[in-house]
């Protein structure tokens, strides 16, 4: 399922560095604010809060940073934001012409990393200077449709793309290697287990695989339930792999020290299990559109709490977090939304 993508042409001005490698783009930069919405006070149920974004912006992942700030990506308008929730003002970073952002996370420089299908490259983006620098895929790898990344231990970033490929980047050397996954297109979800491994979740195949640091091979894994669409996936503290099954409407559990797997479905009538993001409690949570709520479950009770979204058809895409806080983009409403835990 390749997401909707917007098209612009905003001319900037590019400098090649003489490795012919990275482009450093010329950036132009807006300022909005809006009014800051009263923070929830304190309680013992999670409170859900919404921040709206700029009108059009479709924010497809976003990524907290460890000031305190949120970065966000605007997939429609080739944007990355950074919202101050203490203010609410947004600061807007134009990535480029044809720029057309998926995803997003805060990599162990503390910058954020991003996965643009527009520019078919990894992008980086200074926070202090707000530099960008720009590392294409190799020739012959256009139209990758990138999706999701991750940083093993490594200090490595990996990324997949849903024409069918992942691939990996070490900034350290600046190159770029890119390798076909087992079953064609589908390569969405990435995230890095405790141990250091990178597992990937494939969409259109309903699989997830794990990644060699070494020869950057994927072993295909199985979940029980066929075409499940597996989507996103997270690892918790046991380097337990969690699953977003899309197709299904279920969330799954893969031990790889058992070689086991767990599947629960979510409640309602047709749920959607879309994002699945795991805290540093082990509380599992993930989006789901059918319900259009931020769904909690608790692997050691086995049971589910649903936590309804403020605005009609949200379509959460993606979550990341931090103590206490679980953030997520509403690509339907423009808007960003946390979910407060006590």
């Amino acid at each position: 399922m390749r997401d909707e993508q917007g098209e612009r042409g905003l001319a900037m001005n590019d400098s090649r560095r003489d490795s012919g490698q990275l482009l450093v783009w010329g950036l132009t930069v807006w300022m909005l604010s809006f009014p800051a919405v009263p923070m929830a006070a304190s309680s013992s149920i999670p409170r859900v809060q919404e921040y709206p974004v700029p009108g059009g912006s479709y924010p497809h992942d976003v990524a907290p940073a460890p000031d305190g700030t949120v970065w966000y990506v605007a997939q429609k308008i080739g944007e990355l934001g950074r919202l101050d929730p203490a203010t609410g003002q947004i600061r807007r970073i134009k990535l480029g012409e044809k720029s057309r952002p998926h995803g997003v996370i805060v990599g162990p420089d503390g910058a954020p990393w991003i996965t643009d299908g527009g520019l078919n490259a990894i992008v980086r983006v200074d926070p202090a200077t707000e530099r960008i620098t720009v590392y294409p895929l190799p020739s012959g790898r256009a139209g990758a449709n990138l999706n999701t990344a991750t940083f093993d231990m490594r200090g490595v970033l990996w990324f997949t793309g849903q024409s069918g490929i992942y691939g990996r980047l070490d900034p350290t050397v600046g190159r770029v290697e890119v390798f076909d996954a087992p079953k064609g297109a589908g390569p969405y979800g990435i995230a890095t287990a405790p141990d250091g491994t990178v597992y990937y979740a494939s969409l259109a195949g309903s699989y997830i695989a794990r990644l060699d640091p070494g020869t950057g091979a994927a072993t295909v894994i199985e979940p029980p339930t066929l075409k499940q669409g597996a989507r996103r996936v997270w690892a918790d503290s046991k380097g337990n792999i969690w699953v977003s099954e899309w197709n299904v409407g279920q969330v799954g559990r893969y031990d790889p020290a058992a070689h086991t797997w767990k599947e629960w479905r979510l409640p309602g009538k047709n749920p959607g299990a879309y994002a699945v993001y795991v805290d540093d409690q082990d509380t599992v949570w993930l989006s789901d559109f059918g319900a259009n709520a931020l769904v909690r479950f608790d692997p050691s009770t086995e049971a589910f709490d649903v936590f309804p979204l403020p605005s009609p058809g949200a379509n959460v895409r993606q979550l990341l977090g931090r103590h206490g806080e679980v953030w997520g983009a509403e690509s339907g409403t423009d808007k960003l939304v946390v979910i407060r835990t006590p």
